[in-house]
């Protein structure tokens, strides 16, 4: 195995195909509200990975309409509640109990995964969140994209690799699994920039890692950025070449959650190789197998 896949990790756990369904629960998120920006990461637009952000949808028809669709597709037998859109913790906790809480009207809802901010989660959100761990495989994710802080702030992230690391190392201390979201093709960072967030991930109580082709939305600045020129993104075989020396540094029990992002095809400018993902994940298959490389060999450590 030259990495540990996320269809691996389902398998282990639960000898069961297992599904994740995409939540839209209605939260919003600081760096557009107002809080710390209005404007937002210079990438953001929802709607363009989201099934349901632009549909007025409560989240149990979200959970039937997903369910019946993977069953049919996939032929899933058990899923993963992934509240996804915008922060996903992003809300008092009381509001925040009665949105998770209705993973438990569906007896084949197995898990329960949560995307947010780092600079989004505190003691009593961690408190309430643990406490479904006792029956459901629970995950906070988290978008912390590159460990450079210079690049966060071109980004309008809003927020540090420092606050990536302690809400990580707070929600391990729980028994929380992490994943983190790394972006690779950030611009103005080398190959170099992108092995040195690999190592010092590495090193953090990392459960998983979710892999994002940086890349261009219609209606986001960044889409007036690349056209003016600004911006360069990686081709096809430097992703590849990347991704594979990203993955050579991770421990080997670290969870690969995805190698390469989702668009939909009306919503994305460029690159337009993202549009072809089979042939990516092919593509970096057979790079880690030409090379004989596998996942944790460059990690001093790694089981």
């Amino acid at each position: 195995m030259r990495y540990y896949s996320f269809n691996n990790y389902l398998g282990d756990r639960f000898g069961a195909k297992v599904r994740r369904l995409s939540l839209a629960a209605g939260f919003t998120c600081p760096n557009r509200d107002g809080t710390l920006s209005n404007e937002g990461c210079i990438y953001c637009n929802e709607e363009g990975f989201s099934p349901f952000v632009a549909k007025d949808l409560s989240l149990a028809r979200q959970i039937e309409e997903s369910m019946a669709f993977a069953v049919k597709r996939y032929g899933a037998e058990k899923f993963i509640a992934y509240f996804q859109n915008a922060t996903g913790t992003y809300a008092p906790v009381a509001k925040l109990k009665e949105t998770y809480d209705i993973i438990r009207d569906y007896p084949d809802i197995v898990g329960l995964f949560i995307s947010t901010r780092p600079d989004c989660i505190d003691s009593s959100k961690l408190d309430l969140i643990k406490r479904y761990t006792d029956e459901y495989e629970v995950w906070i994710e988290y978008g912390i994209g590159t460990v450079h802080d210079g690049t966060l702030e071109a980004l309008n992230r809003k927020h540090t690799f420092a606050e990536s690391r302690s809400a990580i190392e707070k929600t391990a201390e729980r028994g929380i699994k992490v994943g983190v979201h790394v972006i690779l093709g950030l611009p103005g960072e080398t190959a170099s920039d992108m092995m040195e967030t690999a190592c010092r991930i590495s090193d953090l109580p990392v459960s998983g890692v979710k892999f994002h082709v940086f890349h261009v939305l219609v209606n986001t600045r960044l889409e007036a950025m690349f056209a003016s020129g600004k911006i360069k993104l990686l081709d096809m075989e430097e992703y590849v070449s990347i991704i594979s020396g990203f993955i050579e540094r991770l421990p080997r029990e670290c969870v690969v959650l995805r190698l390469v992002s989702d668009a939909k095809k009306e919503f994305l400018v460029a690159p337009e190789w993202m549009r072809h993902k089979e042939n990516v994940i092919s593509s970096i298959r057979k790079r880690l197998e030409e090379l004989d490389t596998y996942q944790g060999i460059k990690k001093e450590g790694s089981k």
